[in-house]
C-alpha cells in the first residue's frame, strides 16, 4: 500500500511560517461487512458465527478516488477451497449465507489513473462467516393454559441453521388444524379461534438444514390444557 508523503518547507523571513504540502492522495479502501441474522439482529465483525440464514452487507468504503477509475471484486470462498464460488463485480454488494461451514469474504480493488495502478487485496485478513450445522427437534406435548410456560407448540429451543420449514397439525381424523412456516412460531391449541379439546394430535414437520440435512418429523402431540408446568419440565 502506498503511503502519503508529507513535505515541510521553512520560509525564512521576519517571521518563520510553516507551509505544509501533501503529495497526491492515493486511493484506499476500508471494507466493512455488516451481518443480519434471522432475528433481525446486526453486528459488524471480522468473524461471524451463527445459524443460517445470515445476510451480509459488504461496503468497500473507498477514499481519495477523485480522478481514479475503480474496479472491485468481492470474492467468496467456502472452507479451504482456493477458488471462489461467488464473485461480485461491484463496489458494494449484498450476500446471504445458507450453507454450513466457514466462508471467507475477500475484497480485491484496483484503481488506475494515467497509467498508474493501485491495488488492494484483503486475502491476509478476510472476513469469515461460520454457519453452524442444522438442528431441529419437536416436543411431544404442550399446555396452552395461559400460564406463560409452554403455551405454544413449536420447535424446541436450540434449533438452528434451517433454510426451509413447514409444520402441520392434524386431529385424529386427519383434518388439518394449523400450519406454519417459521420455527419460531407455532400452534396455540385453537382451531378457527376456538380452543380444541385436550387429547392427542398429530404433528408433521418437513424442513431442510443449511448442511443439506432433510427433516421429516412425524409425532403425536399431547395437548394438556389443565396441566400446570414449571420451568424445569416445560421443554419436553
Amino acid at each position: 500500500m502506498r503511503l502519503n508523503t508529507r513535505y515541510t518547507f521553512l520560509l525564512w523571513a521576519l517571521l518563520v511560517p510553516v507551509i505544509t504540502l501533501w503529495a497526491d492522495d492515493y486511493p484506499t479502501v476500508n471494507p466493512v461487512v455488516t451481518f443480519t441474522n434471522s432475528e433481525g439482529e446486526t453486528s459488524t465483525d471480522l468473524a461471524y458465527t451463527g445459524s443460517a440464514p445470515v445476510k451480509a452487507s459488504c461496503v468497500a468504503n473507498p477514499e481519495n478516488t477523485t480522478g481514479w477509475d475503480g474496479y472491485y471484486e468481492w470474492r467468496i470462498y467456502h472452507d479451504a477451497e482456493e477458488t471462489p464460488y461467488i464473485i461480485r463485480y461491484e463496489q458494494d454488494t449484498e450476500l446471504e449465507f445458507t450453507q454450513s461451514g466457514t466462508h471467507r469474504i475477500v475484497l480485491y480493488a484496483k484503481f488506475t489513473k494515467d497509467g498508474e495502478v493501485q491495488e488492494f487485496l484483503t486475502d491476509d485478513s478476510p472476513v469469515t462467516v461460520t454457519i453452524s450445522e442444522s438442528q431441529l427437534q419437536m416436543p411431544n406435548a404442550f399446555s396452552p393454559n395461559g400460564d406463560g410456560i409452554n403455551d405454544i407448540y413449536k420447535a424446541k429451543s436450540g434449533y438452528q441453521s434451517l433454510i426451509e420449514f413447514h409444520g402441520y397439525i392434524f386431529n385424529r381424523w386427519g383434518q388439518k388444524l394449523f400450519e406454519w412456516r417459521d420455527p419460531a412460531d407455532g400452534w396455540d391449541g385453537t382451531y378457527k379461534g376456538k380452543p380444541v379439546k385436550d387429547g392427542v394430535y398429530f404433528c408433521l414437520v418437513k424442513a431442510k438444514g443449511a448442511d443439506g440435512k432433510e427433516y421429516n418429523i412425524k409425532r403425536d402431540v399431547n395437548l394438556l390444557r389443565g396441566y400446570i408446568e414449571n420451568q424445569t419440565n416445560s421443554g419436553q
